[in-house]
C-alpha cells in the first residue's frame, strides 16, 4: 500500500485509527478456547466488527511467537484474511526488529514477502545498515522507533548528545538514508508535548502513535501537535478496544469502543481541515 492510498482511506473513513491485535489467550472469551485456532477466531471476529472504523491493524508479533508454531500460523492466517477480504487496510507487523546487513534483509523478507505485511517496526540503535535493508522494498514502509511511550524512554532517547537530544539526532540522521521516503516513525502518545519539535524535523512523515487510552495518552494533544496536511497520524489502541469485554459480545463491544475513537478522530479532522 502506498502512502497516497493510506491517506485516501483515512479521508474515506474519517478515521486514522489503528487497532492492535495483541492476543493473550488468558484474556479472550473462554468459549473461543474451544475453537481449533482461538487466536485467529478472536482476530477474525474483531476485524469483521471493526474494519469499517479503522485504517490499520497492528499485530504485535510477540503475542504470536509466545505460542510457538501455532501462534505463528495464527499470525499468518490473520494477515492472509486481511489481505484477501480487506485489502484496503494498512497492516503493521509490530516486530521491532534491529540487526545488520543480510539479517535485516531476511527479517524484511519474512514480513514483507512471506507474510505480505505493508509495514514493520524496527529499532534504529544499530544505525543505517540495520534499517536500509527494510527501506529497499518498494511500496513497503519501515516504521522506526523514535520516541516511545514507556517510562524507560528517558534512559537513552532524551539524553543530550552534542547539545541535541538523541531522538532528534536519530530523526535527522534517518532522513539521509537511502529510500528514507519509506520511513514512518513511532512516537508515543504520552510524549505529545515533544511532537511540535518532531514535526519541525519530519513535517511530512506518518507517525504511528501508541499509548492513547490505557497508557494515558490524549488524542486531542496528539492531534494538536502532530497532525499535518495529510493527517500524518496512525493512532493505535489495543487493550482499550479488543479487551473491552471478555463475554460473548466482545466483538460488538470492541466495535463500540472503536466507534467512539473514530468519532473523536472525525471531530479532529473536521476542526483541522475546516
Amino acid at each position: 500500500m502506498t502512502t497516497e492510498q493510506l491517506v485516501k482511506e483515512i479521508q474515506k473513513k474519517k478515521s486514522f485509527l489503528c487497532i492492535g491485535l495483541d492476543v493473550d489467550l488468558n484474556k479472550i472469551p473462554q468459549q473461543l478456547l474451544e475453537e481449533e485456532d482461538p487466536i485467529f477466531a478472536f482476530n477474525k471476529a474483531i476485524i469483521d466488527a471493526t474494519h469499517h472504523l479503522c485504517v490499520a491493524y497492528k499485530p504485535n508479533t510477540a503475542f504470536y511467537e509466545a505460542y510457538g508454531l501455532k501462534g505463528w500460523k495464527s499470525l499468518e492466517k490473520t494477515i492472509q484474511y486481511l489481505n484477501e477480504y480487506y485489502p484496503e487496510i494498512f497492516t503493521i507487523a509490530d516486530a521491532k526488529r534491529g540487526d545488520i546487513g543480510n539479517t535485516s534483509t531476511m527479517y524484511a523478507k519474512a514480513f514483507f514477502e512471506d507474510l505480505a505485511f505493508d509495514s514493520v517496526t524496527v529499532a534504529p540503535y544499530m544505525g543505517k545498515d540495520s534499517v536500509e535493508p527494510f527501506l529497499a522494498f518498494k511500496d513497503k514502509h519501515t516504521i522506526m522507533l523514535a520516541l516511545t511511550s514507556n517510562a524507560g524512554a528517558f534512559d537513552f532517547q532524551t539524553l543530550s548528545v552534542n547539545n541535541t537530544e538523541l531522538y532528534k539526532q536519530v530523526l535527522e540522521t534517518s532522513k539521509t538514508w537511502n529510500h528514507s521516503e519509506n520511513l514512518m516513525y513511532v512516537v508515543g502518545a504520552t510524549k505529545a508535548e515533544y511532537l511540535a519539535d518532531i514535526r519541525n524535523i519530519i513535517p511530512d512523515s506518518f507517525l504511528l502513535v501508541p499509548g492513547v487510552g490505557a497508557q494515558g495518552g490524549n488524542l486531542q494533544d496528539v492531534c494538536k501537535y502532530g497532525m499535518n496536511d495529510t493527517v500524518g497520524l496512525l493512532i493505535n489502541s489495543s487493550r482499550g478496544i479488543i479487551y473491552a469485554s471478555n463475554n460473548a459480545d466482545f466483538a460488538e463491544v470492541a466495535a463500540q469502543k472503536a466507534k467512539e475513537l473514530q468519532l473523536e478522530m472525525e471531530a479532529e479532522l473536521n476542526a483541522y481541515f475546516k
